[in-house]
């Protein structure tokens, strides 16, 4: 159970004829929920130049009743977005949807990502006058399109897509079209999928799933897709195309059941928790994995090593992902009351615990002292990915490096601080090997950003490597 905070989630729904679309994207988002849990907003255009909108903070289920969603008008297209703060402050003036009058009429924008050079863009652009309402690079964007746009909107994406540097997926509405983008690297993952007629776009595969639509394909790294008035889909790429996805997307941020770049969550998860029992041959009596994210590596080197496994933890249903939290006190706060143990199942036993990834060390230090409260002889951790040594920059929060556990420590350093029994990490080797390819960012965990951050002044939290 990493203590970082998750990304945002988009959806994008474009359909022939009008309907109402408001509750399809609510399903969408709520099955996008694990991505983003203080606020959620959804966009319909129900005249070319027309869009409703509502967001809130809050859940998905909480900001949308049956009441909200019976106001939106039937529409062709619409956008929705689940976030938590990576920039900009938790309220309600940074939830997204952003929507706004511009060349087009009213535009909608929902961002999932970090651009690592917005700050410059935005004073730039305070300089020609433009004026911001709130802190969130989401609202740079749409300004930054709807400026470049003199041509046309396709050209107006294209031109601002190039000065921006970062990550980002995005769903555009404007003009009567639907635009769905994915950055030069492809960090944020963004898929699309066919409904009947309708052409929908969102985070992950799970959201298509949700609302029983079929996989088309992942949106290629650098793409600009975009689905116009007539349903017709065209497609154009940025310059300077290098793949970099965001292996921690397969580590702990995308749901288990989904699908990135046409790898299945899943099976990577459980090939970690192969090499894990390959790697680390432990003397013990129980396995469990750190709910939700951990548990498919826990049955793997369960079933490799042939030791049971077994529940050790009881999630709380109805408190969210604590690393969701904007502050640490609520993190803490949220520990406390989202897992408790099972007894029965730990007590007088030697147990084997897997994770997904430790990053400032405080969950898995409380989980660990929980378990021997309640019985457990001996807690023995592994974790199914390399130690977190450096930030992250585009859209995971975890940090400056001198704020990370394992920013300056090693393996046995970081084990007397959570004081488990033992503890041993996935060699980085390994998990690329479980992900199929070397075409990723594994920055947090080596150091080797696709960008050149310093540059943008990030550098600074990075320190040597």
């Amino acid at each position: 159970m990493s203590e970082i905070k998750e990304e945002c989630g988009i959806v994008g729904i474009k359909c022939p004829q009008k309907k109402s679309l408001a509750y399809d994207v609510y399903f969408g988002l709520f099955a996008l929920q694990h991505r983003g849990q203080e606020s959620a907003g959804i966009a319909v255009s129900y005249d070319k130049r027309k869009i409703y909108y509502y967001k809130k903070m809050g859940l998905v289920n909480d900001v949308f009743d049956e009441d909200v969603l019976n106001d939106f008008p039937v529409g062709d297209c619409a956008i929705g977005h689940v976030r938590y703060s990576t920039t900009g402050s938790s309220n309600v003036v940074n939830a997204q949807p952003v929507v706004f009058y511009g060349r087009f009429g009213r535009m909608a924008v929902a961002h999932n990502g970090n651009i690592i050079n917005c700050d410059s863009i935005k004073s730039e652009m305070m300089k020609q006058g433009h004026s911001f309402l709130s802190s969130v690079d989401s609202e740079v964007i749409a300004s930054l399109i709807n400026l470049n746009s003199e041509e046309g909107l396709l050209s107006g994406i294209l031109k601002s897509c190039t000065k921006l540097q970062g990550a980002y997926s995005l769903v555009i509405m404007a003009d009567d079209k639907l635009v769905a983008v994915r950055d030069r690297h492809g960090l944020k993952p963004l898929v699309m999928g066919k409904r009947g007629d309708e052409i929908i776009f969102a985070s992950e595969t799970c959201a298509l799933d949700s609302l029983n639509a079929d996989f088309v394909r992942d949106v290629q790294p650098g793409e600009i897709v975009t689905v116009d008035e007539n349903m017709n889909i065209s497609s154009t790429f940025m310059p300077d195309i290098e793949r970099h996805s965001c292996i921690f997307e397969y580590v702990y941020l995308a749901r288990s059941d989904s699908y990135i770049d046409g790898r299945s969550v899943y099976d990577m998860r459980y090939e970690c928790g192969k090499y894990l029992a390959e790697l680390y041959k432990i003397d013990a009596d129980a396995v469990a994995g750190v709910p939700d994210s951990a548990i498919v590596a826990a049955r793997a080197y369960s079933e490799t090593t042939g030791i049971p496994l077994v529940d050790a933890l009881s999630k709380n249903r109805y408190v969210g992902r604590t690393f969701i939290q904007p502050s640490q006190s609520l993190r803490e706060n949220g520990v406390r009351v989202k897992l408790n143990a099972i007894k029965n199942n730990i007590k007088g036993k030697r147990l084997v615990l897997i994770d997904d990834s430790i990053v400032r060390g405080t969950t898995s230090k409380k989980i660990i002292k929980l378990l021997r409260d309640c019985g457990a002889k001996e807690v023995h951790m592994l974790i199914a990915s390399p130690i977190v040594k450096f930030p992250c920059f585009f859209g995971v929060d975890m940090d400056s490096k001198d704020k990370l556990i394992g920013g300056y420590r090693n393996e046995e350093q970081i084990n007397e601080i959570i004081g488990a029994d033992s503890l041993h990490y996935l060699p980085i080797e390994y998990l690329i090997k479980a992900c199929g390819g070397n075409e990723y960012c594994a920055a947090c965990f080596d150091g080797k950003y696709p960008v050149d951050v310093e540059k943008y002044n990030c550098g600074k939290f990075v320190l040597e490597i």
